[in-house]
């Protein structure tokens, strides 16, 4: 009982944030994840009361696979915006700007906490900074994602940004293995060359492998079923199918294979919506069912964030240099490649804001720098900092990006218009129950009985 209640308070408070949300024109993500900051260890459940709100982090984590089958819909609805016709066209820029501007952010985060390492040695190592630097690359395409569904965005801008945020993140485990295992040789004092070079490779291999045999056979399992209550049915139970296998990891001699879940469930969407004439239909489907799983995510990622780092200063320090030089590196490394590939002017000047965001894969990245003891600790509560202010904040940015650009289109007078009448009417007739309209399966069938009854007479009269 006291699951379903945790589940159903989380998602009732997003959807009720939502409302106050809209007054200020913020994003519903926001609203989500301050509804989770409200209901979290900090506010509500600092209350004590019994089963309302979260009374600690622990119970949070309770819900982390409600977190994982969400991240697995939000990685295969990425991956389904990588068909070859569109890619044809924008393949080329998507790949370089994706990884330029992560190598870019990774640099300058590098330079400055080196630089801050330099005047404080003894609050920040190189190790730290390494970490740190590796963990920058990493864009949430959760928030990203939603904004876009949110306010309908589409253009060239949203074309090119969906790719560019799915690639990110596999440069981002690149960038991070390589950084991290140089780390844990400075603090550990042992070269480990395969956890640097090795396993992060046979990682993004074997993801996109799996990624790749599972679309095949979704594919085919879709078209023994003729109704699409059926295909869709298929298509949800393969992603958690696809989530649960992607959590396996085994070692093959002292190699580790594993799997990153965003990367399977990315190219699962990306071979499913080339390979199934049909997926078009099924992927709206599925977002729309997919939609209060998503909401409660983002309550979540709310009340998983940990106030408690703005009680260091040095920590706050950090984490606004860290915040500063990541926004940096990310908008001039995303504004050079965009003009080095001829991107239109509006994509280099916006696209750099579009990529702010912060979550889930940092939020992974910083548990695994966990390994390296007491500096790990320090890095954790870092980019928590940063995660808090660019969920809070990224998302917005998101939005007055693609308005800016053009993407998201203010709602024609005319469509306002239809739906102010429309509800004008409705109103009117649960008013006025004497004169409601009959139901539209009535009035449907009185239709056909009418034609009927003409074609009858008309061949009759031949």
């Amino acid at each position: 009982m006291d699951t379903l209640l945790s589940v159903s308070i989380a998602i009732l408070a997003g959807l009720m944030m939502t409302r106050l949300s809209r007054l200020a024109k913020l994003p519903a993500v926001t609203a989500y994840l301050v509804s989770g900051v409200l209901i979290g260890p900090y506010f509500l459940g600092a209350l004590g009361l019994d089963h309302v709100g979260f009374h600690s982090f622990d119970e949070v984590e309770a819900l982390e696979l409600a977190s994982d089958i969400a991240l697995g819909f939000i990685a295969f609805s990425i991956g389904s915006e990588f068909r070859v016709k569109d890619l044809k066209a924008i393949g080329r820029q998507a790949t370089v700007v994706g990884i330029f501007q992560a190598l870019v952010a990774t640099a300058f985060v590098d330079a400055a906490l080196f630089v801050f390492h330099l005047l404080r040695p003894d609050v920040l190592s190189v190790a730290q900074a390494l970490t740190l630097g590796a963990i920058a690359t990493a864009t949430a395409p959760a928030a990203t994602l939603m904004v876009v569904r949110e306010f309908k965005a589409k253009g060239p801008l949203t074309s090119l940004l969906l790719p560019i945020v799915a690639l990110d993140d596999a440069v981002g485990l690149v960038v991070f293995a390589v950084s991290f295992g140089i780390a844990k040789t400075l603090v550990l004092g042992n070269l480990d060359m395969v956890s640097i070079l090795v396993n992060p490779l046979v990682e993004i291999i074997a993801s996109l492998a799996l990624g790749t045999l599972m679309g095949w056979v979704l594919t085919q399992l879709e078209k023994l079923f003729n109704s699409n209550t059926n295909r869709l049915n298929m298509t949800i139970a393969f992603v958690f199918l696809t989530v649960a296998l992607s959590m396996a990891e085994f070692r093959i001699g002292p190699v580790t294979v594993g799997f990153s879940s965003l990367l399977v469930c990315m190219m699962l969407g990306t071979v499913f919506c080339n390979c199934c004439p049909l997926s078009g239909d099924l992927m709206y489907l599925a977002d729309k069912w997919s939609s209060p799983l998503l909401a409660l995510f983002f309550v979540l990622c709310g009340a998983e964030l940990d106030l408690g780092v703005f009680s260091s200063g040095i920590i706050v320090l950090i984490g606004v240099v860290y915040i500063l030089f990541r926004s940096a590196g990310k908008y001039i490394g995303a504004r050079i490649s965009a003009k080095a590939t001829h991107c239109s002017p509006e994509i280099c000047k916006y696209l750099g804001i579009t990529l702010l965001p912060q979550a889930g894969v940092a939020l992974g990245m910083c548990t695994t720098a966990m390994q390296l003891g007491e500096e790990g600790a320090l890095i954790r509560n870092i980019t928590l900092f940063a995660v808090l202010i660019y969920e809070l904040v990224g998302p917005l940015m998101t939005k007055m990006a693609l308005q800016a650009a053009g993407d998201i289109q203010p709602m024609h007078e005319d469509v306002v218009n239809r739906r102010k009448r429309k509800l004008e009417a409705v109103e009117q007739e649960r008013s006025e129950p004497g004169t409601r309209k009959p139901p539209r399966t009535f009035r449907m069938n009185a239709v056909k009985q009418v034609r009927a009854s003409r074609q009858k007479a008309a061949h009759q009269n031949n």
